[in-house]
């Protein structure tokens, strides 16, 4: 018996037996005819719901190429929970540092450099993951090293003073500066207490 018929005990209702089991007639053209159009509007409408499927995704999609040898940001896949790149929580960044593309496989993935901290991270990227880098002269910082203490932290130091105040209360009256810290921005400044 055929397979069909051994699980669901009843013989399969294939365009070979339409007719109830153990009733065998001539098929009539009609109902050929009818089984064809059928079949011919069926693949019209799914064809017709792919184009417009096809649309809307095309929308979002641009042909983008990269230069091998040019930099590019690699995208941190939107996983909850999931260490990204050295990065979590919800204020970690979309993107990561420039990378530069070492070599171009097929039209959609490119072979980047990672970092060493990225080691467990795989180096051939789809092209989704990756954003245009556009050089500016002025994203290259001077900066000085940190010299960092055994317990990774390290010791602040004024650099210059930026303003200073003086608060009243009932009876007293406090003398403040604005103090800039060596490799901090002018933003990052904080107010302290005036040594006397």
């Amino acid at each position: 018996m055929a397979p069909y018929e051994a699980l669901f005990w009843r013989m399969c209702r294939s365009p070979i037996h339409w007719d109830e089991v153990n009733e065998r007639r001539e098929f009539v053209p009609d109902l050929i005819m009818q089984t064809v159009e059928l079949v011919v509007k069926i693949r019209d409408r799914m064809k017709a719901a792919q184009s417009r499927q096809k649309s809307y995704a095309d929308t979002r999609r641009k042909e983008i190429e990269f230069v091998v040898g040019g930099n590019v940001f690699v995208k941190v896949a939107p996983m909850i929970g999931v260490m990204r790149f050295g990065k979590k929580g919800k204020l970690s960044p979309k993107f990561i540092e420039p990378l530069e593309i070492l070599e171009r496989f097929g039209t959609l993935a490119y072979r980047v450099t990672l970092s060493p901290m990225m080691a467990g991270v795989h180096n051939v990227l789809h092209i989704s993951m990756l954003q245009k880098y556009m050089s500016n002269p002025s994203h290259a910082l001077n900066y000085e090293p940190l010299q960092l203490i055994l317990n990774m932290s390290y010791e602040g130091r004024p650099m210059q003073i930026l303003d200073r105040q003086e608060r009243k209360l009932q009876n007293k009256v406090i003398h403040m500066i604005k103090v800039m810290w060596l490799n901090h921005l002018e933003e990052e400044a904080t107010w302290k207490l005036r040594p006397t």
